[in-house]
């Protein structure tokens, strides 16, 4: 499948965002520091080997991906003075990712988010899943595509920017879903502190694709040394998607104006989390809801998120092509999983945001379509700005 650059989007972020002055360099210096490695990472416990590619710009950001979950392993870019940090929940080893449950920071598939009681019916057949969040199916499934050790197809290096494709075919009726899906993603860095994702996919027969980079994100850095969600936070979205006492959405969207989900303007993301709401408190205490992104569905990725962190002095722009954006507060987090340096995040610790198609549109026909035929090709783009605060 063709997931090659457009550049129209990255002419379209630029514009977007404003660029610090961190990230304008001499042409020549941007040509001697984007880099492209690629290394073993570990050995699953069926010895399979797991491949880590990184990427480094001229700015000081690096990423580290590994295949098993075409995971963002590490995603280092530095604060206000200079100080780079690793800014993405996860794991030092492999045993973490693949022994202990949470979706740090990996691609979501074949279903990102929830369907309702874990079935859905296309052309008058229904199709039963494997219930991962009972009596839902959360993320693809018990062994959705976070589980799954992804092929790396290449790794390309220009003078501006460098890149990693990971490739995974999904038989027909893994995890319940109907249709053989052939799936790709790219990773890819350039020298504005852009990490773009772009996602492409194929099947056999009609099927739902919805795919996701389920970030997990603390801008003051990894070990946590401050909430994540103590930041400010602005979302191009008018509305979320109210949701049930199992997280799955009512159908009719809810206006943010009037409030704690209102970030038409930058408020600060804890104050809004710890506010009364009965939505807050069906997400334990927190945010976990779907926005409705202003433009919907479009062919270039739009303004979705600003997230500024005043403290460290970093920020972070989202624009996507997707119609949702699922935000998540880490309002489950407990301290009971060892991430990185030995930490044991709890909540708001870590902060989600998660460009996708709604949750449950294969049984809410008024959501837009995740409907996949063959012929077609599923495609998004979403692209995380990074940048320091003047």
């Amino acid at each position: 499948m063709n997931i090659s650059i457009r550049p129209a989007t990255t002419i379209l972020l630029s514009t977007l965002v404003g660029l610090s002055a961190c990230s304008q360099l001499p042409a020549g210096d941007k040509a001697s520091a984007i880099s492209a490695s690629r290394a073993t990472f570990g050995t699953l416990s069926n010895g399979a080997k797991v491949e880590a590619v990184t990427l480094k710009n001229a700015a000081g950001m690096s990423a580290t991906l590994i295949s098993y979950g075409a995971t963002v392993q590490s995603l280092r870019f530095p604060d206000k003075q200079g100080n780079a940090a690793d800014l993405v929940v996860g794991y030092d080893n492999l045993a973490g990712y693949e022994t202990t449950p949470g979706f740090t920071n990996v691609t979501v598939g074949r279903y990102a988010n929830r369907i309702a009681k874990g079935t859905f019916a296309l052309d008058g057949k229904s199709y039963p899943l494997s219930l991962s969040e009972p009596p839902n199916t959360l993320h693809g499934g018990t062994i959705g595509w976070d589980k799954r050790n992804w092929v790396v197809k290449s790794v390309d290096q220009t003078a501006d920017k460098a890149s990693v494709t990971f490739t995974l075919t999904s038989p027909d009726g893994d995890q319940g879903f109907p249709g053989t899906v052939v799936a790709d993603v790219t990773y890819e860095l350039n020298n504005n502190n852009d990490l773009t994702i772009r996602y492409g996919a194929t099947t056999d027969k009609p099927t739902v694709v919805n795919l996701t980079y389920h970030s997990m994100i603390n801008l003051s850095g990894i070990p946590a040394s401050r909430l994540a969600t103590d930041a400010d936070l602005t979302i191009e979205s008018d509305a979320i998607l109210p949701v049930d006492k199992t997280l799955i959405p009512t159908g009719t969207p809810l206006p943010v104006a009037g409030t704690p989900f209102d970030f038409r303007t930058p408020a600060n993301v804890t104050a809004r989390a710890r506010a009364e709401h009965p939505q807050l408190a069906l997400a334990n205490g927190g945010i976990d809801h779907n926005y409705v992104l202003r433009g919907g569905k479009t062919a270039t990725p739009k303004p979705a998120v600003t997230l500024e962190d005043r403290q460290s002095g970093r920020g972070l722009k989202i624009a996507t092509t997707e119609p949702g954006m699922q935000v998540y507060t880490g309002n489950f987090l407990k301290g009971e999983i060892v991430g990185k340096g030995g930490q044991r995040l709890t909540k708001y610790e870590s902060i989600s945001f998660e460009a996708q198609g709604y949750p449950d549109a294969p049984n809410q026909p008024a959501f837009p379509s995740t409907r996949l035929d063959p012929g077609q090709n599923y495609s998004q783009t979403t692209v995380f700005h990074f940048y320091q605060l003047k």
